[in-house]
């Protein structure tokens, strides 16, 4: 293809030459990584999970330097520019995916997720990290977050297991493991050092099995069990009084099975 100046030396028409035309919107940026969703973003009743970047800088680091007595000892979270350029860089690694709990009324980061060294193949495990701002501490935005989290780990990113390590005083992070289904698998002496010190650690672990509770559906987020969510699960509803007294069920190990209405013999005279 050939180009010939247009007014005041800018480019005018193009000529074919032979050349074939390039057609259709230019397509930019890089290819998502495993299937995950556009813009890597989930969303749940109150919060959406979205990747860190650049501009959370501010944010972040005045979350993290408000939390510090929260965090003392469990963890050492980014308090200044120059850790966070360090969190953020490592975030972007390929076997890491780092995600912000943001609330969706104001955009406000309330907490960070980890998941770090990402096996597939045979093994299809991450180990995972978080930490909850002090001030949005108690308010169940961890619970509904963790949700998002492992339903992303199960989903798109298609893992079988998920392990957490956390040290046997935090008695809020062992709370919420054991909410979010996790089991506790074993103890580790001197597992990990933080803040200068070799720590022991509790094993907590869930795997795709335990999420989905061997086949039973999962309400969303901060949806009340027995609502309309629990209702398209597709278990079996229970026929009324009036339908019992006019045929019979079957208790099975599951749901109540309606057989429709018993057939009677005739009366004897």
């Amino acid at each position: 293809m050939t180009r010939r100046e247009g007014p005041r030396g800018g480019i005018g028409r193009r000529r074919r030459t032979g050349a074939r035309a390039l057609t259709g919107p230019r397509r930019t940026g890089v290819r998502r990584r495993g299937g995950e969703p556009p813009g890597g973003r989930s969303a749940g009743q109150r919060l959406v999970l979205r990747p860190p970047a650049a501009t959370d800088r501010s944010e972040l680091v005045r979350l993290a330097r408000a939390s510090r007595a929260l965090h003392r000892p469990w963890i050492d979270p980014p308090t200044d520019p120059s850790a966070f350029r360090s969190f953020l860089r490592r975030s972007r690694l390929p076997s890491v995916r780092t995600f912000l709990a943001v609330r969706k009324e104001d955009r406000a980061i309330v907490g960070v997720f980890t998941l770090s060294q990402i096996f597939h193949g045979g093994f299809r495990s991450a180990y995972l990290g978080y930490w909850v701002g002090a001030p949005h501490a108690g308010r169940g935005y961890m619970t509904e977050a963790m949700e998002l989290l492992l339903r992303r780990a199960f989903g798109p990113l298609k893992l079988h297991r998920v392990e957490a390590n956390l040290q046997s005083g935090n008695v809020a992070s062992r709370a919420l493991v054991r909410r979010a289904g996790f089991r506790k698998e074993g103890f580790s002496p001197r597992y990990l050092k933080v803040r200068g010190r070799w720590r022991d650690h509790e094993r907590w672990a869930i795997t795709v099995e335990d999420f989905s509770g061997a086949g039973r559906a999962r309400t969303p987020p901060g949806t009340a069990r027995g609502s309309a969510g629990s209702r398209r699960s597709g278990t079996a509803s229970r026929p009324s009084p009036r339908s019992r007294r006019r045929g019979r069920t079957l208790r099975v190990s599951g749901p109540r099975r309606w057989l429709g209405p018993t057939r009677r013999s005739p009366r004897s005279r």
